[in-house]
């Protein structure tokens, strides 16, 4: 808690103030973070604080929480200038956030208009941290989210879901091309007030957020890619073929079946089909869910993106190195859908990568290892 002290019970959290780190802490009862409030925000030309400086005792009043800042000798020491500006000690007090949902099936659909595009989104974790932003596969919705590996992340960081600009509950414009989705994303974004964020780009999504980076680079920190793909890959090493023609005629019915998804994101091993059974019966588990697919004009909008660095001139690979920062890049061992190869090229790609491969799984592996890669993540982040 980095220097705990005063504590309050309050609707239903226990408040504690993380005194050296300039904030308070509202714990649920099984020890999760649900809210971070009260961060510094600068210091007044009276040098008084604005919000917490070393917070000690709370109390709360009419939806108001108030803190005491301690009156502390601030010696000059480097790399802490800025705190040997406070020249007042206050009392200070701020609007007691609500605590997020506590789980994916929970989380509300909120909606956020940006110019001609309306964004769906949904939030949960707690606030006050570096945002993680999922990008979600081909034909995927808010409702894919496996609220196994979602809640596992939220435990521990804020969470934002989001429909792809003009996909599912979004509205407005399709985007053409990678460069559209990943203006929109970084649109939805900057909108939503976030000057930066952590991303995680699946399947489809993978090409967005990199493609974002690319374009927007201060605006992410670091990225998560799974089961996803640059494009075109060269070379002839085993499992870099073209994806066999029965995955396409199965990705693109109209509706897709249970036994759809089996075949395409995981292996037929029975410790997989299994796996990917108990994440379609997870899915269900939320009272509007699939209420809205993409549409055919939608996931049209995406193929003719992904077939836009389908070729050796206009593959994302040769752009990678132009991506500074960490990436974390994992998949199954055998996906049928982005062939796994893919991500061992994008790991030689990207100037600061590791890769993670997990055995007998494939597309869907995150939802196979759905706790095991979340916690791989939260890793990676922090």
């Amino acid at each position: 808690m980095h220097g705990a002290d005063g504590l309050l019970f309050h609707d239903g959290l226990l408040w504690l103030v993380a005194n050296q780190a300039y904030v308070i802490l509202g714990v649920d009862e099984a020890g999760r973070i649900r809210v971070r409030a009260g961060e510094l925000q600068g210091v007044d030309a009276e040098g008084r604080p604005r919000s917490l400086v070393f917070p000690a005792s709370t109390a709360v009043q009419d939806g108001w929480m108030l803190a005491t800042n301690l009156s502390l000798p601030l010696t000059p020491a480097a790399g802490d200038e800025w705190e040997e500006s406070v020249r007042a000690w206050n009392v200070v007090r701020f609007r007691l956030p609500d605590a997020p949902p506590a789980s994916t099936i929970a989380a509300p659909t909120q909606y956020l208009q940006v110019g001609a595009h309306r964004y769906a989104y949904r939030e949960l974790g707690p606030r006050g941290g570096m945002p993680l932003v999922l990008f979600n596969r081909l034909r995927g919705t808010l409702d894919d989210w496996d609220p196994a590996f979602v809640d596992r992340l939220a435990a521990d960081r804020h969470v934002i879901l989001f429909d792809h600009v003009g996909l599912s509950r979004s509205t407005g414009p399709l985007a053409a091309d990678y460069p559209g989705f990943a203006d929109g994303a970084a649109q939805f974004i900057r909108a939503l007030g976030h000057a930066q964020v952590d991303g995680l780009g699946y399947s489809f999504g993978g090409p967005v957020l990199m493609q974002m980076t690319l374009a927007h680079p201060t605006l992410v920190r670091r990225l998560v890619i799974a089961g996803s793909t640059p494009g075109f890959v060269p070379g002839d090493a085993p499992r870099n073929g073209p994806v066999p023609e029965k995955v396409w005629q199965t990705a693109f019915k109209p509706v897709n079946s249970d036994e759809d998804f089996l075949y395409l994101f995981f292996s037929p091993s029975e410790t997989s089909q299994a796996a990917g059974r108990a994440y379609r019966e997870r899915l269900k588990a939320r009272p509007d869910a699939f209420a809205v697919p993409v549409s055919e004009a939608g996931w049209k909008s995406q193929i003719a993106a992904a077939q836009g660095i389908g070729t050796p001139e206009t593959t994302l690979l040769h752009r990678l190195g132009r991506i500074r920062q960490p990436v974390l890049v994992a998949n199954g061992n055998n996906d049928i859908m982005t062939p796994t190869y893919g991500s061992y090229a994008m790991f030689q790609a990207l100037p600061d990568a590791r890769l993670i491969l997990y055995p007998d799984s494939g597309h869907g592996f995150l939802f196979q290892y759905p706790e095991a890669f979340a916690d791989e993540v939260l890793d990676f982040l922090r």
